[in-house]
């Protein structure tokens, strides 16, 4: 059986390009059911996250396949930003990916070339063997997979904000995720992204990638900070986190029958 390359349309990379708002969940579950029942929510965006949740190429796979019916499009963040992490996760199936601590534009073009096969980059041929080409049922799939490739990168540090003309202006960008958590730490504020001076530079930086006509993002897990990003024109916005929504939802049930 020979399958339609349509197979492999983006939306989420199609709809931040149109500037159309796309609300996420961020994922740190590592659980499929988990993903499905976010999934079946109608978040436009899911977050499987490879850095700081306990998750393994067959628990991402499991969550990729597991949200394939839904709307909710996976975004995967590997551990890190090498072309080994990177290699496994487009093979596993993932077709946007948000890179973790990048501070250059060279970084940023090596994480590019790292999802494109050479001559253009350094991605391994295996795709006819992975769920990324449907096990060769999409023969010519190295022949226009990379249009439907969406690159995300996240700048977090002091550093990343200093070169934040030169990393959203690398071909093959389409988007920079600001790091609430992280920022905030490396401007010595230890993850306090509320206060003003982080604030101001998020809101700096978010109007910034947007003049440059590039897609804007962050996490914001309380609607008020959501919503004021949304202002500013990020265009991509994880608006909750599910363990953090779980986490909330058993401690109200139990305090209705405990004082």
């Amino acid at each position: 059986m020979k399958l339609n390359k349509e197979i492999l349309h983006n939306p989420f990379k199609s709809a931040i390009k149109n500037n159309e708002l796309q609300l996420g969940l961020w994922m740190n579950s590592a659980a499929p059911v988990m993903a499905e029942i976010a999934a079946t929510s109608g978040y436009d965006w899911l977050l499987f996250d490879g850095e700081h949740a306990p998750n393994t190429a067959q628990t991402i796979l499991g969550q990729l396949q597991a949200i394939e019916p839904y709307h909710s499009h996976g975004v995967v963040r590997p551990l890190e930003g090498t072309r080994a992490n990177i290699k496994q996760v487009l093979d596993l199936g993932a077709q946007t990916l948000l890179i973790p601590m990048v501070e250059s534009a060279q970084q940023a073009e090596e994480v590019y070339k790292s999802m494109c096969y050479a001559p253009k980059g350094y991605r391994g041929v295996g795709a006819s063997v992975a769920r990324s080409g449907r096990w060769n049922r999409l023969p010519d799939y190295m022949h226009y997979c990379e249009e439907n490739l969406c690159l995300l990168v996240q700048v977090e540090s002091r550093k990343g904000v200093e070169n934040l003309d030169e990393i959203t202006q690398v071909c093959g960008v389409d988007g920079v995720f600001f790091g609430p958590a992280d920022l905030s730490t490396d401007m010595g504020y230890y993850g306090d992204a509320s206060v003003p001076e982080v604030m101001e530079t998020m809101e700096r930086c978010v109007k910034r990638v947007r003049q440059l006509g590039k897609a804007a993002g962050t996490l914001a897990v309380d609607v008020p900070t959501a919503k004021k990003f949304i202002a500013w024109g990020a265009n991509f916005v994880a608006v909750g986190a599910d363990l953090l929504l779980y986490n909330n939802a058993l401690d109200n049930c139990l305090s209705n029958f405990r004082k």
